[in-house]
Parts: C-alpha cells; sequence; structure tokens
C-alpha cells in the first residue's frame, strides 16, 4: 500500500545517554556526513542528512549484499527535480552508536556507491540537541535537561510544521531576508529559488555558469554564480558559491527528499543553505524546539 506520511525512525531500543556524548568522529564525502554503522550485519556507513524528511537504504548497498528485505509497498518520494514510486522495507536491523534497533519504513533510493548503506533524515535527531563540529569533522548529542539552548541561540531557526526540518532565516542583502532549509546532506553553499535571485539582479551577474546537477530522483541543469557577502547569524561571509534552477526548471526546493502528502501551512522556504556555508562553523541545534547556535571552533 501507498504510504503518503513521512516515515521517523524508531529508536524505543535505545537506552538514556549521558547529558553530553563523546564525540563522534564522522566522514565528509561530497559535504555529506556520514557515520560509521552496521545493516543487517554488514558494515557500511550511514549519510546524516537534516533536510531528508525521511529515511532511506541504497538500492547499490542492496544489490552488492543480495539482502533479502521485508519489502511493505511503496511511498511517493518528492527530489529537487521530480517524483517517484519507491520500494519500502521494514524490519531493517540497524547498529549505531554501540546501540542495536529496527528501522521501519526505509525507502530504496540512490545515494551513489554501495559503501552508503542507509540515509538518516530529519526525524532521527528529535530526541537529542545535536553539535556538529565541521572543522575537526566530530559529532555529539546532548540531552536537553543539560543544555536550554533557546538562552543561546544566535540565529532565527525553527522546526518547519509538517516536516520537523530545520529552516533558518538569513540575510541576502541589505534588505531581503529569506528562510532557507538547513540542509546537512547538501554538498552545495547555497541553492536559491530563481525567481527569488532575478528579484535580486544576480541573475543578471556575467560570470553565470550552467551545470549539471543530481538530484534523488533525476538530472537537471542549473546555473552559478558568486556573490560578494552573505550573512548567517552573525558572520559575514565573502565570495559565497550560489546555485540556482536553469531558466525553465522546475525545482521542489523545499522538498529536497520528502514524501508527498498533506501539505501544512509555514514558512515559505525559498531555498537551501549546505555544506559550503556549514563547513566553517559549529553547529548546534535542537530540531524538535527550534533552536539553533552558529559558532567557531576551538583553537589547538
Amino acid at each position: 500500500m501507498r504510504t503518503l506520511i513521512y516515515i521517523t525512525l524508531i529508536l524505543c531500543n535505545f537506552p538514556s545517554l549521558a547529558a553530553i556524548s563523546k564525540w563522534i568522529s564522522f566522514s565528509q564525502s561530497n559535504g555529506h556526513i556520514t557515520i560509521p554503522v552496521t545493516v543487517e550485519g554488514i558494515e557500511t556507513h550511514a549519510i546524516l542528512d537534516t533536510g531528508a524528511q525521511i529515511h532511506a537504504i541504497n538500492t547499490a548497498f542492496i544489490l552488492k549484499n543480495k539482502l533479502d528485505l521485508t519489502a511493505t509497498g511503496k511511498t511517493r518520494v518528492k527530489g529537487v527535480y521530480g517524483t517517484e514510486d519507491k520500494k519500502t522495507y521494514n524490519q531493517v536491523e540497524l547498529s549505531l552508536f554501540g546501540f542495536d534497533t529496527q528501522i521501519d519504513g526505509l525507502v530504496a533510493a540512490q545515494l551513489g556507491f554501495h559503501t552508503s548503506g542507509i540515509l538518516l533524515g530529519a526525524g532521527f535527531f528529535d530526541k537529542f540537541i545535536v553539535q556538529i563540529d565541521y572543522p575537526n569533522s566530530r559529532i555529539r548529542l546532548i540531552t536537553r535537561d543539560s543544555l536550554d539552548l533557546g538562552e543561546l541561540e544566535n540565529i532565527e531557526m525553527r522546526a518547519q510544521r509538517g516536516t520537523g526540518r530545520p529552516i533558518v532565516k538569513v540575510a541576502l542583502g541589505e534588505e531581503r531576508s529569506a528562510w532557507l532549509l538547513l540542509d546537512t546532506g547538501s554538498n552545495g553553499g547555497l541553492t536559491i529559488k530563481r525567481s527569488v535571485a532575478d528579484r535580486l539582479g544576480w541573475l543578471d551577474n556575467k560570470k553565470l555558469s550552467s551545470e549539471i546537477s543530481r538530484g534523488v530522483n533525476t538530472l537537471a541543469t542549473t546555473n552559478s554564480l558568486r556573490i560578494d557577502e552573505f550573512k548567517f547569524g552573525p558572520y559575514t561571509l565573502e565570495n559565497v558559491l550560489v546555485s540556482v534552477p536553469g531558466e525553465g526548471q522546475s525545482a521542489n526546493l523545499e522538498d529536497q527528499f520528502s514524501t508527498t502528502g498533506t501539505r501544512i501551512k509555514s514558512a515559505k522556504v525559498e531555498g537551501i543553505l549546505g555544506y559550503d556555508i556549514l563547513k566553517h562553523f559549529v553547529v548546534t541545534i535542537d530540531y524538535k524546539f527550534g533552536h539553533a547556535h552558529i559558532g567557531l571552533p576551538e583553537q589547538g
């Protein structure tokens, strides 16, 4: 039966963690955060993607290891550049952070080479405050009773209604602000709707270039350029790379990787903020209650 609601990861078998977990090293590949996990007894890696509304298993991983998984039907998945029906699987064995559990509703998707076995979306992080130290490639979890992130936040953020994904408010110019999806699964810098870029005069840039981008379902043409300044929380970045959907190209920037279903009105999302911005910072996020702090890494 086709499922039209987003999938959440069930972590009911996890014991309570200490107030602050140890730092766990992660790998960065094309801007993606990956951590070592075991799926169905096979060592692999999980992609942590805050922009994903679902959890997914790599079709290449299934084929490589000849897995006989319990299929439960199909779900309709909307990517940046298209929508397709995908198989879903239940009772998939998963081991991570030293604990064992099972996941239901894993969506079959193309996640690149077979060494990336699964993708864990925004629902994975709801139980904790997550701190990602990008420059030092490490991540840790913090319980809410040990840190009130609402008192420390230095950027306007909220959890998007209906998805739980983090969206942040940024300045695109002196008088223009926008809500962007904070996406640890995006390897770009800024991806902005073409209509927004046009109103800001960015498309008049003589150095505008074209390239092919891959979404979760298909390929598409994009334009790219660099802007002089971009303000992210209390910090101003220079010479920032911006990607814009090509002329006539339809793009679901507010739904980079999600299931379809009833739309719940929320802040209008006008783009995606990805790795090329995040790589400079320590990002601390309370996904459930919509708080965030942006900081610089410790020296030494």
